[in-house]
């Protein structure tokens, strides 16, 4: 639904249209050619770093209220780079767990990458960078930077030490996401992050009867984000995938 436009992945073309001033659920570059909508992460960077500082009310609303609705069950059914990691992790590559604490540098991220600099790192106008954008996102760098380099022939003259910075992040996350499943969402994702923090009072929630729990462990086995469902069924890392309930034995965990 996001990306609709594949045809334009033939010749570079970005769509322009009127549905780029609305914002997509997940996490998907305005630069794609095959996009119709802005990310909300990009929103919020471009209206903080405007000369006026200002805070884009129309993306934070738009992510405050989809995040309320369903909280990360976006990460799971609605982003187009989770399904890249999903089908990533597929291939035969050694698989990893990730240490304990490196879930937290996503809110790093966000606070520093999305919230701080745009809006106090700016050039001689008083106009800050979209940091994230510009220094991190491999989403972009995938989706965008990589299928207009290949079609358009103009850009390859000014590539320089900022795109293999992009190209160096893009390789470190598609080996994470190889060796980890949902690394980029684990890890990285400041849209993740915000979606995390509403689960626990998002209508769309897990729910737990403690009476039909057997504690037999097979729902932290098949969660892809390594939680434990039936003990934080409302974690905020908890992409609302479902394969903790279709694993239940005993039916204890329903959405």
């Amino acid at each position: 639904m996001t990306n609709p436009l594949l045809m334009n992945f033939l010749d570079g073309r970005l769509y322009k249209g009127a549905l780029k001033n609305f914002c997509a659920p997940g996490l998907n570059c305005w630069s794609c050619p095959a996009a119709v909508m802005a990310c909300p992460i990009g929103a919020m960077q471009a209206i903080g770093g405007s000369m006026n500082f200002s805070i884009s009310f129309y993306a934070i609303g738009f992510v405050l209220l989809i995040g309320l609705l369903i909280g990360r069950a976006v990460c799971g059914y609605l982003c187009p780079f989770g399904l890249m990691q999903e089908l990533i992790f597929k291939l035969p590559t050694p698989k990893f767990k990730l240490p304990r604490g490196a879930v937290r540098i996503k809110f790093f991220i966000l606070l520093v990458f999305v919230l701080i600099m745009p809006a106090t790192v700016t050039d001689f106008a008083g106009i800050g960078a979209p940091t994230f954008c510009e220094y991190i996102c491999p989403v972009g760098t995938l989706e965008a930077g990589l299928p207009l380099i290949a079609t358009r022939p103009e850009f390859r003259s000014v590539l320089g030490n900022l795109f293999a910075l992009k190209m160096i992040v893009l390789s470190i996350v598609l080996i994470g996401c190889a060796t980890v499943e949902r690394f980029f969402c684990r890890v990285m994702c400041p849209l993740g992050a915000i979606y995390g923090l509403l689960n626990r009072i998002s209508f769309y929630r897990l729910n737990v009867d403690k009476k039909k729990c057997v504690a037999c462990g097979r729902c932290a086995r098949a969660c892809p984000m390594a939680i434990d469902p039936s003990a934080c069924p409302n974690s905020i890392e908890c992409v609302r995938c479902q394969k903790c309930s279709i694993e239940c034995p005993s039916k204890a965990l329903h959405f």
